[in-house]
């Protein structure tokens, strides 16, 4: 890739690591801001799920919407609403303004996040030049989450309103570039192929089907995340699980009928599309579950400030090194089916390793599950992207985003309720809050959840072996990449719920590649 290409890479990356630190540093900043603004338990959570709904609700008509109206117009237009309402959750002096600023954001990322990575899957030449564009962008994700996790703990000490002016100033640098290095206008003698330039739609946009699916996808988060509650309230949730499926069966109906559907529906019979997205659902949701028990463990059992509990996550994001340097290099000599059946193994070994976690493990005891696990990540995000896009003609490659998308933010936020919710259980005895011992028991408890989703998903993705294993071109290795920071969507749930949440213990279509990969980014 030359260097313009690589420049446009680094902006598109930028936004979802933009994304990533956004959230990772709010995570580590909720109790000052609890504190400072004297929020009620209910509030302070609701200033972390906010964001949750937001992205979840509007992921899937975010994909489709970059593919209809523009992915260049969609990126840069939510970009800027990102950096506009996190300035305002800045200047917030009410718990109700933190709210709608944080579900604004989540939005704005909806948007923006898959219209990026479908101006990747269309700006970049099939094959070797797209592979490694789409390990660049996916397999720095922990990496960026865990950056940010150290930077929210340093910013927080200076003042948490710093938490959000500092995406502000990220953002407009990358809004600025954006404008200049994603062309407004198509360079080709063939404008209506071009990928980021969507085709004239006379018959109009399908507002009855983007009306049903926002309904069903917020409902839909919402039931997800009051399932960490347990059977607290269960009602409510079997309701808002109830009204979201009756939403989604009026969508299917809608989209069957309409002659220009916000889903093709048929795109759900490419076998690869929907086992990446459900194999990227149960990776992300364990990840993540994973890393909220041991945020956790780590600092209501074992008095880790939350400072010193961030570093301690960094080592999870070594994947942001061996992303764009190993990971590319093992997709072009085994195809990306086995990489990601051998991400998936990984991380059964090691969520497995943490069960017997003790009340006095040192660093160097955790350390192998957190390079392992962080391993893990490198080996399966990245492939699991390509999977999700692949066999989906350009003209569907933002619905294709928005998929995937949709199912790393429910599967983070399945992660994190399920492993919440086993723990209020387990943690439900009378001496479960005072006894040490009986929470870490129910600690043990939780980690068995990342566990059964990562051996589901390594049972799902040895299916896909069987169909379809081809790997690339051949062609010399894939060279490092320049980027090691965006994080994935996926890292946008980690905080869904926060720590004082959880119960005490003291949440065949053709393709038409692109020949220049800077020459037909977007309109």
């Amino acid at each position: 890739m030359g260097t313009r290409a690589w420049a446009l890479l680094l902006v598109l990356c930028g936004t979802i690591f933009l994304e990533g630190i956004d959230v990772a540093m709010l995570a580590v900043a909720i109790p000052s801001i609890r504190s400072d603004l004297d929020l009620p338990t209910d509030t302070a959570a609701w200033v972390m799920s906010a964001y949750v709904l937001g992205y979840a609700g509007f992921t899937l008509l975010g994909g489709r919407a970059a593919d209809l109206l523009g992915r260049r117009r969609m990126f840069l237009t939510w970009l800027t609403v990102f950096l506009a309402f996190s300035g305002l959750g800045g200047f917030a002096t009410e718990g109700w303004t933190l709210i709608v600023a944080r579900f604004v954001t989540g939005v704005s990322a909806a948007f923006m996040t898959p219209a990026a990575l479908s101006l990747i899957t269309t700006s970049y030449e099939e094959g070797e030049q797209r592979n490694k564009a789409l390990l660049v962008f996916a397999g720095t994700a922990a990496g960026g989450f865990s950056l940010g996790l150290v930077i929210g703990g340093l910013l927080t000490q200076l003042g948490w309103r710093w938490v959000f002016f500092a995406p502000v100033l990220l953002a407009g640098a990358l809004l600025v570039a954006a404008v200049r290095l994603i062309p407004a206008m198509p360079l080709t003698k063939e404008p209506e192929k071009s990928p980021g330039r969507p085709r004239r739609r006379t018959e109009g946009f399908d507002i009855l089907g983007a009306t049903t699916a926002a309904a069903a996808m917020l409902l839909a988060a919402y039931a997800v995340i009051r399932l960490e509650h347990g059977l607290d309230g269960w009602q409510l949730t079997a309701g808002a699980a109830l009204a979201a499926t009756a939403l989604l069966v009026v969508f299917v109906a809608v989209e069957r009928r309409t002659p220009t559907p916000l889903v093709r529906l048929g795109i759900l019979r490419t076998g690869s599309v929907v086992r990446a997205d459900l194999g990227a659902l149960l990776f992300v949701g364990a990840f993540f579950g994973f890393q909220f028990v041991l945020t956790l463990y780590l600092q209501e059992l074992r008095g880790w400030s939350s400072l010193q509990t961030a570093i301690a996550l960094v080592a999870l994001g070594c994947d942001a090194i061996l992303a764009p340097t190993l990971t590319p290099r093992l997709v072009t000599r085994f195809g990306h089916g086995k990489v990601i059946l051998g991400g998936f193994v990984l991380a059964v070994v090691a969520y497995g390793l943490f069960l017997p976690v003790g009340m006095d493990w040192s660093y160097a005891a955790m350390f192998p599950t957190l390079i392992i696990a962080g391993t893990a990540f490198a080996l399966a995000y990245g492939p699991l992207t390509i999977a999700a896009t692949d066999g989906v003609a350009e003209s569907e490659q933002g619905l294709a985003s928005g998929l995937l998308h949709t199912a790393t933010q429910f599967g983070s936020a399945i992660g994190i309720s399920a492993v919440t919710a086993v723990y209020g259980l387990a943690s439900s005895g009378a001496s479960a809050g005072s006894d040490p011992d009986a929470t870490l028991s129910a600690f043990r408890a939780a980690l068995i959840v990342p566990v059964a989703m990562v051996t589901l998903g390594a049972l799902l993705s040895s299916f896909g072996l069987r169909s379809r294993t081809k790997p690339p071109t051949a062609g010399a290795p894939i060279g490092p990449a320049v980027l090691a920071a965006p994080t994935t969507a996926a890292a946008t749930v980690i905080a869904a719920t926060p720590a004082d949440a959880v119960p005490d213990a003291s949440a065949n279509p053709t393709r038409n590649p692109t020949r220049n990969p800077t020459r037909q980014a977007s309109s």
